[in-house]
Order: structure tokens, then sequence, then C-alpha cells
């Protein structure tokens, strides 16, 4: 990829070494280990160049349009030819369908042969952004934010999360190494919460960490410990108000567990801090978006 890819991708927050580790296995498992496009090889000579269309098939939010260039570019590589792409949407965005999110010009053959890596990763993080921001949409107003999850798709973590991000929500952890999280397993095991609190700073002194309670003695409980993040693991409206009621502003709040779009609204109005939706990765559709040449 390019260096201004290169750095777009940091500025959105990404590492351009872990997205170009993604694009390269997605076009091996495309292109097989010979790297071969059989064929656009066949059918469209070497020195052949056009322009293609990214266009919105659907009304959405777009997230991934870096992504989608250092695909485009990466497919190139080696090849001595370049690819210029020019961006006519931002990540973030709110589009119709019909709309042109970009430009891409570049030898025929590496447009294709890139096409549909392409489309699989901006399709599936704009699907991601887009269900986000009906989250986002329906807690406008509210002090709660919606939160993801580790409920992602295997190697497009960093892709997923970011999407979320662009589509107006916040994200978590990104995994079991930057914040402790004590759920029912580890409270059964450690032999109860304040317990199992204390192994984990004594173990990871300064490490972030949350505790999933169920009820409002173990909310009691958590943050007489010390704990200043709680998870409110699939509790009804009516004892997420307690809770509130019972922490104060001693720990962030959040609600999770069987959480739709519409009881949301609800579920905010409880004074918690956060929803955590793992729906938002696991379960957004995609994005219909699609490239055509000129």
């Amino acid at each position: 990829m390019n260096p201004s890819t290169e750095a777009a991708l940091r500025a959105d927050g990404l590492d351009p070494a872990a997205v170009r580790r993604i694009i390269d296995t997605a076009l091996t498992e495309d292109l097989g280990p010979e790297r071969l496009d059989v064929t656009s090889a066949a059918t469209i000579p070497a020195d052949q160049v056009d322009t293609a269309e990214l266009v919105a098939r659907a009304d959405g939010v777009v997230a991934g349009l870096h992504v989608a260039a250092a695909v485009f570019q990466l497919a190139a590589a080696g090849s001595g030819r370049t690819v210029e792409v020019v961006l006519r949407a931002h990540d973030g965005d709110r589009v119709a369908r019909g709309a042109v999110l970009a430009t891409v010009t570049g030898p025929t053959r590496h447009l294709l042969t890139a096409e549909r890596t392409a489309l699989n990763l901006l399709c599936r993080m704009s699907g991601v952004a887009t269900h986000t921001r009906a989250w986002a949409d329906v807690l406008a107003g509210s002090k709660a934010t919606v939160l993801d999850t580790r409920k992602t798709t295997p190697g497009l973590r960093i892709l997923e999360k970011y999407a979320v991000r662009a589509g107006g929500g916040t994200n978590k952890r990104m995994g079991l190494y930057d914040v402790a999280m004590i759920k029912d397993n580890h409270k059964l095991a450690a032999g109860g919460i304040t317990a199992a609190y204390q192994r984990v700073t004594e173990s990871f002194p300064g490490l972030p960490v949350q505790v999933e309670v169920t009820t409002v003695v173990e909310a009691v409980e958590a943050v007489e410990a010390g704990a200043d993040f709680l998870l409110c693991d699939n509790m009804t409206p009516t004892l997420l108000t307690e809770v509130v009621a019972a922490v104060g502003d001693r720990a962030e709040l959040e609600a999770t567990g069987g959480l739709t779009l519409d009881v949301a609204a609800e579920f905010a109005a409880t004074g918690v801090d956060y929803l955590s939706v793992g729906a938002l990765t696991h379960s957004a559709p995609i994005m219909d978006i699609a490239l055509d040449l000129r």
C-alpha cells in the first residue's frame, strides 16, 4: 500500500501492518498459492487500464474505505504498476443507494483481482457501522453509549471494532490481555467476587478490572471490593434502576445480555452508562456495495 494509505489507516486507529496481514491472507485465500486470477489473466491484456467505481447498492453508513484502498494497492504490489484511489465519501458518512464511494484507476487485471477481497471487507465493515449507527440513534439524548464485545469474526476484530467506532459506538476491551473481566465462572473458581478481584489486582496492578454482577448485593460487594466498572448481566430495567441507585457514582455500569433495538431506550432510561451488544458484530448484515467499471 502507498504511504498516504498507511497514514490514513493510522489516523483511523488501525495498524497498517495488521491490516496488511489481513489483506494478504484474504488475497491468498482467493488467488491460491500461485497468486493467480485465471479469468482476468486470460481475458484482459496486461497493459489495459480502467477506472472503476465503488457504488453503494443500499442506504447505510460507510466504514473501511482506506482498507479497501489498501486491498487494491496491495493486489498490484510487485507488478510495477500503480493504483490510484480517490475517495468520494468518508468513513462514518450516511450514504444513499447509488452513491459513488470511491473511484479506483489502475491495471484492469489488478482491479478485478482485488474486487472481491475489497468488497468483502468494505461490505462487512459498512454493515457493522450501519447496525451500530441504528443503536447510536436510539440512544441519542440519553447518557448511555453502545459498546461492542469480543463476539467478532476471527481474524477481523480490529476491522470490526473500527467499524463500530465509525458507526458511533464505543469499543470495549480488544481481547483477554488489555482488560480483566471477572465473569461468573471466574467468581465460582476463585471463591467469590472479592477474592477474584483481589487476585486480579495483585497479579496485574494498574490493569482495568470489570466485574460481572447479577444482583444488587453482588453490585455492592463489587464496588466495595474496589471495582469501578460493573457488567449488569441479564437484568430487567427495574433491577438495573435499583443497581444504579445502590451504586451511585462509585462505578460505571453496563447493561448486557439479550438487548434489542426495540427495548434499548427503556434500558438506557435506567441510568446505566453503557449497553453492550454482541450483535453489532456477530449479527450485522453486510451493506451491499459493488465495483462497476466505467
